[in-house]
């Protein structure tokens, strides 16, 4: 029996160093990092669209007419491009057996932003190979170790941002998990102080320069006490240096109460959380502005930008043939969010007014994923007609 155990824990021993090889060199790379993108002084800017798959290329052309509407002037002027990249379906990246092919990241690589359509992540029972997430090895690849979701219900008094490190946490090394015997399964968990550090900077000075007077910290450190003990750690000492900024401590399982919490809700401002507990608080925090398919997000690194929806790419109602139904308004607010990052704030602000009104207050047309509501263009037409 020892004999036994000290085979499998050598093998599962030698992967391990392997997957801590890899970090170390990471967390040295973070560390090394030089500045990042000033948009306005790029000859030309180049904004990539990927279609994905299910729903994913309804709503990104949703997405996309409104950006060439918004930007019409400089893309006829040749200072900014939109460039359709394609080849990010579940087919493709099935057949390549890869997460992202290595021509379509060498296309990612040439651009400065992305906007991306959902994309499908395999799973078991599915008659797709298990490939790692596009999302992830995206975020990985191009170091998008942000990921921004604001949540705002103006009636409700809910107006949130949550900072979600995006590289790192429990998905960093998702696939890298070892099977040590048939009854043994280990993942892992990843925090580092430079990756840790520069999501808590960039919520801090989205507070500061918002005039944002709360940022709540939300992990399980009493439980998880040395991956989120660090990360709690380390966002406290940051915030020593915001003075003005109140600072609060909250675990995730409390707060997912907090968030219906009608008296102190509203007392939330800006959140930093961990890859996983961000994943998942985003979500319900997003059925309070009428669910995932309203909600955009921002993956933000130094060099690059990557915006898309929060939901997935419903395969079912593809397969039932209601794909021309879908919500565009995920996608919508991205490309508001990618419009503010670039610094079209005049844009971006038309964009999220007319959403705002569309979703709010007219509702001359409600999307119900179904013939009992619009369709995806004439939703799109919608806002368009009201930017």
């Amino acid at each position: 029996m020892a004999d036994r155990y000290n085979a499998v824990i050598t093998a599962a021993t030698e992967k391990f160093q392997e997957m801590l090889r890899g970090q170390l060199e990471r967390a040295d790379k973070i560390g090394a990092r030089s500045g990042t993108v000033d948009y306005s002084k790029l000859d030309k800017l180049i904004i990539g669209v990927c279609g994905g798959d299910g729903i994913g290329p309804t709503i990104s052309a949703a997405a996309r007419e409104i950006l060439a509407h918004l930007l019409a002037d400089e893309i006829a002027a040749g200072s900014v491009e939109l460039r359709d990249i394609e080849g990010l379906t579940i087919e493709n990246r099935a057949a390549k057996g890869k997460a992202i092919p290595d021509d379509v990241l060498d296309e990612l690589y040439k651009c400065d932003v992305i906007l991306k359509g959902p994309t499908t992540t395999p799973r078991a029972g599915d008659p797709w190979p298990n490939i790692e997430s596009a999302n992830v090895m995206m975020r990985k690849k191009l170091d998008l170790y942000a990921n921004v979701r604001p949540v705002k219900v103006p009636d409700k008094g809910i107006d949130w941002t949550f900072f979600r490190e995006n590289t790192e946490g429990s998905y960093a090394v998702g696939s890298q998990g070892v099977n040590v015997t048939p009854e043994l399964a280990v993942d892992f968990t990843i925090t580092t102080t430079p990756g840790t550090e520069r999501i808590a900077r960039l919520a801090f000075e989205f507070a500061r320069k918002n005039n944002k007077n709360r940022v709540s910290i939300v992990t399980k450190a009493n439980v998880i006490k040395t991956t989120d003990g660090k990360f709690l750690r380390i966002c406290g000492e940051m915030a020593r240096e915001y003075p003005e900024i109140t600072t609060d401590e909250w675990f995730i399982d409390i707060m997912t109460a907090k968030l219906v919490d009608e008296k102190r809700r509203t007392d939330f401002k800006v959140f930093i959380l961990p890859n996983l507990y961000g994943d998942i608080l985003t979500d319900e925090a997003a059925e309070f502005q009428g669910g995932v398919g309203t909600a955009g997000s921002a993956n933000i690194g130094d060099r690059y930008a990557m915006f898309e929806a929060i939901h997935g790419s419903a395969p079912r109602m593809v397969a039932e043939g209601r794909a021309m139904y879908a919500d565009p308004c995920s996608m919508l607010r991205a490309a508001a969010l990618l419009l503010s990052h670039i610094g079209r704030q005049s844009e971006s602000g038309r964009l999220t007014k007319a959403l705002d009104f569309c979703m709010f207050e007219d509702k001359a047309l409600r999307i119900t994923g179904r013939d009992t509501g619009a369709t995806c263009a004439a939703f799109t037409e919608y806002v368009m007609r009201n930017l």
